[in-house]
């Protein structure tokens, strides 16, 4: 037997972004207490600012029955001359029963002390009060507060609970407040509440008094009248779709309405104008032509007949922001780009200033530029490197952290700075994440590498190694965006030799070693292939991040192919043939061959050894060639026989084969 199952849990205005945070596994958590309490159904989870709604079209009336087995001591330690000891008298107290009622069972081996029971369900409604209490408060939204008298803490006081089954309230008191079958309307309705005698006329009522309560149809609502205002202006509005979601779950009846700004703003980087609506007002720029305009569309959480006054409202709240920026600007622009002041400020205890920082990055650079025969002007790398932090003195990114980078772009191309130059200081921190955008230059790859890789050696230098989830530097991100970099710029960068190298020159504190593990984590990491397919390229012995990534993807190819199964076993008995001989080249000598099977494998062998190939693809390909005559020899030839001579020579000529292989990858580390 089911019935519907209505609970709303009313609050104050829930703060969207820690909510949005929790919202993942706010179904999760009902989800395994149904399971917990055996009455599992399903449900969905609608939610508004001031309601959290889980909704069962059919939730069990009674837990199921369950089977409860029990195994208890030894017979021969539960009885003893045909009495029961302590042992079997506390198994029969614990299943709840006289000793004579126990069984036995056989279990590992040992006749052992059994109890089989069947655990009646008990009546659904019973649960729900445990249930609600175990689910708010596995909530996790990061702050939490107490009200009144209330000694439970919760994101925000709880105003209101209606919890129905089928047409029955159901009594419930938690966080003070007791159940009901009520609601409310949206405030601009009404404050008074409204009852309802079951789920329909819950739905049906609340939908009358102004609110959406599914997420999904708010969505559709706003980005509907989003649609209708682009149609209207001849503009198009950016949706970003955090913010979209943000919105969403800060309105219960919205209203997407457009609002303008003084023109005069536009004389701000774009950039500015966008995040102080977006981040202070959560308001979507508008553009024209692929051009700012000075307007913004706001999604209000309002029912009215004339929203003319809270377009002007949001106009009036925006304003002072936009003149805050625009004061912030003029001053920046009248003071210029200079890096004195990052003499005062420490990177690092232990790392010196911002200002040593840049030198350090200077030398960095010339490495990386002198390395990778780039046609970089130094006077440019040098310049855009002193200017690259200087814009962390400016009132703008004092007051927008986001900026950095982005401000001493617009400051240097101001201050009749060199485009390339201008362009680097904007690209300094690229990539910032998985998929944003990589330097378009290389004189911003250069920049952005060096930056990189003097907080990675600087850091480790000073022993502060990232453990476990605490990276509070970054240099995880910092190291995948080396290799993007690398990869991107085609720069043969060798986590080896390269590291080596600038630790040497100018990080004698630095352990190569733990680095060159560091940067391997981030290589497994980064590579989206089968694992082992990383690690049988990295045993090779390569460290060109340029060359790695083409021998992975080289192999990814070939074991990607349907027959690779068959070929994998062959070139795995290669493999093992020769697995106590060390990795030194060895002689072949023909005059030693006694067998046809012998002179084909090494003539098709020294073929492949004597031909340049295009591509790592191409030398596979003619390697894995091979495996028709090497199972012809394996078929026909013994390896291991008495005569020394031959035995060492039919070895070696195997060990060549697993060489030419090893030269790309160690084929025995492949597995699928």
């Amino acid at each position: 037997m089911t019935k519907s199952l209505l609970i709303e849990i009313g609050v104050e205005e829930l703060p969207a972004i820690p909510f949005l945070k929790e919202l993942p596994y706010i179904k999760q958590k009902w989800q395994k207490l149904l399971q917990e309490k055996r009455v599992e159904s399903s449900f969905e989870f609608f939610y508004t600012p001031r309601r959290m709604i889980l909704w069962h079209e059919a939730f069990p009336l009674k837990q199921k029955d369950t089977t409860i087995e029990l195994y208890g001591a030894p017979v021969d330690i539960a009885y003893k001359e045909g009495e029961p000891t302590p042992a079997a008298l506390g198994f029969a107290k614990k299943c709840g029963v006289a000793v004579d009622a126990l069984e036995r069972r056989e279990k590992g081996g040992k006749e052992v002390l059994y109890f089989k029971k069947v655990e009646k369900g008990v009546e659904s409604h019973t649960l729900l009060q445990e249930m609600l209490s175990q689910f708010l408060s596995s909530l996790q939204f990061g702050k939490s507060m107490r009200w009144g008298s209330c000694k439970e803490a919760f994101i925000r006081p709880i105003r209101w609970i209606g919890v129905l089954l089928g047409d029955t309230p159901i009594d419930v008191t938690l966080y003070g407040v007791k159940s009901a079958p009520m609601s409310y309307p949206h405030r601009s309705l009404s404050y008074e509440p409204f009852g309802y005698q079951n789920g329909e006329e819950y739905f049906k009522k609340i939908k009358e008094n102004g609110v959406t309560i599914d997420p999904d149809k708010r969505k559709e609502q706003i980005l509907a009248q989003i649609d209708t205002i682009q149609i209207e202006s001849g503009c198009s509005v950016d949706i970003d779709e955090e913010l979209l979601a943000e919105v969403v779950a800060i309105t219960e009846h919205p209203k997407a309405l457009m609002g303008k700004f003084e023109e005069h703003f536009l004389t701000l980087p774009p950039e500015v104008i966008i995040l102080s609506m977006r981040e202070h007002q959560r308001y979507f720029p508008v553009f024209k032509n692929a051009t700012l305009e000075n307007a913004f569309v706001v999604v209000a959480d309002a029912i009215c007949d004339d929203y003319s006054q809270i377009i002007e409202g949001n106009e009036k709240v925006l304003r002072p922001r936009l003149s805050d920026a625009l004061f912030f600007y003029q001053n920046d622009l009248k003071r210029g780009l200079s890096n004195e002041g990052l003499k005062e400020i420490t990177f690092i205890h232990g790392g010196g200033t911002l200002y040593e920082k840049i030198g350090r990055e200077k030398k960095v650079a010339h490495y990386l530029s002198d390395r990778f025969d780039t046609p970089i002007d130094r006077q440019k790398l040098d310049r855009t490197l002193d200017l690259a932090k200087a814009d962390l003195l400016t009132d703008m990114v004092y007051e927008f952290t986001e900026l950095q980078g982005l401000m001493g772009y617009y400051y240097a191309k101001a201050m009749g700075e060199d485009e390339d130059v201008a362009l680097a200081i904007k690209e300094q921190y690229l990539p910032t994440g998985e998929h944003a955008a990589l330097p378009s230059q290389t004189l911003s790859a250069i920049v952005a590498m060096s930056i990189k890789l003097d907080t990675l050696l600087t850091i480790f230098a000073l022993g502060k190694i990232p453990t476990g989830t605490k990276d509070p530097f970054a240099l995880r991100r910092a190291v995948i965006g080396i290799i993007k970099i690398a990869l991107n710029e085609s720069f043969h960068f060798d986590i080896q030799k390269d590291i080596a190298s600038l630790i040497q020159a100018y990080y004698p504190q630095c352990d190569a070693t733990q680095i060159d593990a560091f940067i391997i984590e981030r290589i497994n990491q980064y590579f989206k292939v089968n694992p082992s397919l990383i690690h049988a390229v990295l045993q090779s012995g390569e460290r060109d991040i340029v060359e790695i990534s083409k021998k992975i993807e080289a192999l990814d190819g070939i074991v990607k192919q349907s027959d690779f199964k068959s070929l994998s076993s062959t070139f795995k008995r290669v493999a093992n043939i020769i697995k106590d001989m060390d990795l030194s080249p060895k002689r072949v000598d023909p005059s030693l061959f006694t067998q046809e099977e012998e002179r084909t494998l090494y003539t098709a062998y020294e073929q492949i050894n004597t031909t340049t190939f295009e591509s790592y693809e191409a030398k596979l390909e003619a390697l894995f060639g091979l495996k028709e005559v090497i199972d012809a020899f394996f078929d026909a030839v013994m390896v291991n026989v008495d005569d020394p001579k031959i035995k060492a020579n039919r070895k070696n000529l195997i060990h060549a084969i697993y060489l030419g292989f090893r030269e790309i990858a160690d084929i025995k580390e492949i597995t699928i």
